[in-house]
């Protein structure tokens, strides 16, 4: 994926003011940077939550800037939140089961004219659905509500949401958030997984142990521009970076 002079302003704020960076398919890339960077407005204007006022988002080769979310989900970029917004009052294997698209049973029809192929997709997607959870370490939680997760949980739950449609690239948006060590440590295994499986990753997250011991490319972002680029060591090592954000990391 590539961002080409991305521009977001709200008034006289310039919230993400000509960005230009790209992330290698198959990469596991850390965004960081101090609190009001424009990290999470690139993530609005890459998912389709917010209109860019200039500038392009290629993404497999093709111009996604401007598309509307669900246009870029089916596309197979997906994203998760930094707090996570699963149905409460669904069961865990439900709220995985709504995320496949173009299911048959969707069309009020096809319930009576292809009872059996919706049967047959119903079976198909329970399979696929537990399969996921047993690979986010929800298999035990599928009958539960939703909204009876702990944070952690629901931030497992929503990668398991994700994963339903076979994305291409995830958007994590502060996986450490609200999370126990014991939890984190979990989804992140997850993440390295599916990341050798060959998903893309780009995460922010303010975390900069976990984002210096995970991530192979690092981007760093100061007042809505990228202020450097490079692996874990350069960043830590990069005078701006350590007077803009990074201050006392310790050097590994």
């Amino acid at each position: 994926m590539q961002l080409q002079g991305l521009r977001k302003a709200y008034g006289q704020l310039r919230a993400v003011d000509g960005v230009d960076l790209s992330v290698a398919s198959g990469s596991l890339t850390g965004l960081i940077g101090p609190n009001g960077a424009g990290k999470t407005t690139t993530f609005d204007l890459i998912a389709g939550a917010q209109r860019c006022d200039s500038g392009r988002i290629v993404f497999q080769g093709q111009s996604i800037e401007n598309l509307a979310p669900n246009a870029i989900f089916r596309r197979g970029l997906a994203r998760t939140f930094q707090v996570p917004r699963p149905f409460a009052q669904m069961t865990v294997l439900e709220n995985v089961l709504i995320a496949p698209l173009n299911q048959i049973g969707e069309r009020l029809y096809a319930n009576w004219w292809w009872a059996g192929r919706v049967s047959a997709q119903e079976r198909a997607l329970q399979e696929r659905a537990r399969e996921v959870l047993e690979l986010c370490a929800l298999s035990d939680k599928a009958s539960l509500l939703a909204g009876q997760l702990s944070g952690g949980q629901q931030k497992l739950l929503e990668l398991a949401r994700v994963l339903m449609i076979d994305p291409q690239m995830i958007l994590l948006d502060e996986p450490a958030a609200g999370v126990n060590p014991s939890l984190l440590e979990t989804l992140m295994e997850r993440v390295q997984l599916l990341h050798r499986r060959g998903i893309t990753f780009l995460l922010i997250e303010h975390n900069m142990d976990l984002v210096m011991r995970v991530c192979q490319h690092v981007i760093v972002m100061a007042q809505g521009q990228v202020l450097a680029q490079g692996t874990p060591q350069e960043v830590q090592d990069n005078p701006q970076v350590l007077d803009a954000y990074l201050g006392q990391v310790p050097q590994s």
